[in-house]
């Protein structure tokens, strides 16, 4: 049976509540007007009335009389049974909206677990469901954010436990000054440093405040010297940094320094999951964009894993070390910032096979 709309149900309510109103009229006067006209007739008789001539007044005054209270009751009991079922009628419309109001309070107190039922209203069904996929990723993002605090609370701990540590230490003598030991606290202080960079780009970023100054720009110079620099970090058994980039690439408008930072983040993504093989720079035209790739032979993301990858405050392996793991903030900082200037970010990986991060950028 094909569910009916609201807009259907909210007519034939009404519609339904007239004709018993007006059914109930004409039944309830048809029925009791004549009776009550008899009732007249023989209290005319038995007033001396003969015939009917000389009784005209009283049987038009009689009829009045039988008309109005047969009206009145009609109008009591349609009254009556149209109330009835608008209270029914609006009790059922009424249902999936308290439903709702009594679900977002439990929202509010923090229950993020409650959802909503299916309705045989066509209308509430597809507010019912909208309001669950909100309601998933509203607790999708609270555990994240749980998840998120918990690794911040460890990453920060580390570090200001070894700084702490170390000063300690030379305050009281128990050491003595030494340049290994002053490098050791520069790379903890460094990494704190990451730490509050990636959080403060990452809310900047969600707030909209991110300064994007577009403007034409030649990506192979920017490509060509970001390959160089990452080639000069890589050991000798590492992976292989390549460019795969066409001399006829068209400038892009972009912002040049948000763009190095996204390549940066992949491609520093890319080394630090692959230990041997090759890494590809690759870039390619369609009609009106261009799209630069960072193709690894690495570890890979396992295809649960993918949909969330650019979601804030998540990681796919928990048990990686804060060390190479990162803070699960930079995809989705690389991912707005692709959106602001105009593109998208994408990805398609296997494990034990690598990945491949895509991202296009408007041509002039």
């Amino acid at each position: 049976m094909a569910k009916l709309s609201l807009g259907t149900r909210l007519f034939l309510s009404h519609f339904i509540v007239m004709l018993v109103g007006l059914g109930s009229f004409v039944v309830l006067a048809k029925l009791s007007s004549p009776k009550m006209f008899v009732l007249r007739l023989e209290q005319l008789e038995h007033q001396g009335f003969i015939t009917v001539r000389s009784a005209r007044t009283y049987l038009v005054k009689g009829f009045e009389t039988a008309w109005n209270g047969s009206a009145v009751w009609s109008i009591i009991f349609g009254a009556s049974a149209a109330g009835g079922l608008s209270y029914v009628a609006a009790e059922r419309i009424m249902k999936p909206l308290n439903q709702m109001k009594a679900i977002t309070q439990k929202f509010a107190a923090g229950d993020l677990a409650e959802r909503m039922p299916e309705s045989v209203i066509p209308e509430f069904n597809q507010l019912g469901n909208s309001f669950n996929r909100m309601a998933s990723s509203l607790e999708g993002v609270e555990q994240r954010r749980q998840e998120l605090i918990s690794d911040l609370t460890h990453e920060l701990r580390t570090p200001l436990t070894v700084v702490r540590g170390y000063l300690e230490e030379l305050a009281d003598g128990s050491i003595q000054p030494n340049s290994e030991l002053y490098s050791r606290l520069v790379t903890e202080t460094r990494r704190l440093e990451r730490l509050t960079r990636d959080l403060q780009e990452l809310s900047k970023a969600e707030a909209g405040y991110l300064s994007i100054n577009l403007r034409p720009i030649n990506l192979i110079d920017l490509l060509t010297t970001l390959v160089e620099k990452f080639t000069d970090q890589l050991l000798e058994d590492g992976p292989i940094l390549k460019l795969d980039c066409p001399d006829d690439i068209p400038q892009v408008m972009a912002d040049l320094d948000r763009t190095e930072q996204i390549l940066v983040n992949l491609l520093g993504n890319a080394i630090r999951y692959t230990e041997k093989g090759e890494i590809t720079l690759k870039v390619w035209r369609t009609k009106q964009e261009v799209w630069i790739a960072v193709i690894d032979t690495g570890i890979g993301i396992s295809a649960e894993d993918l949909p969330f990858i650019f979601e804030r405050f998540w990681r796919a392996d928990k048990s990686r070390s804060r060390y190479s793991g990162g803070t699960g903030i930079g995809l989705a900082i690389a991912r707005r910032l692709v959106e602001l200037q105009g593109g998208k970010l994408e990805v398609t990986s296997e494990i034990g096979k690598g990945s491949e991060f895509r991202f296009c950028l408007p041509t002039v």
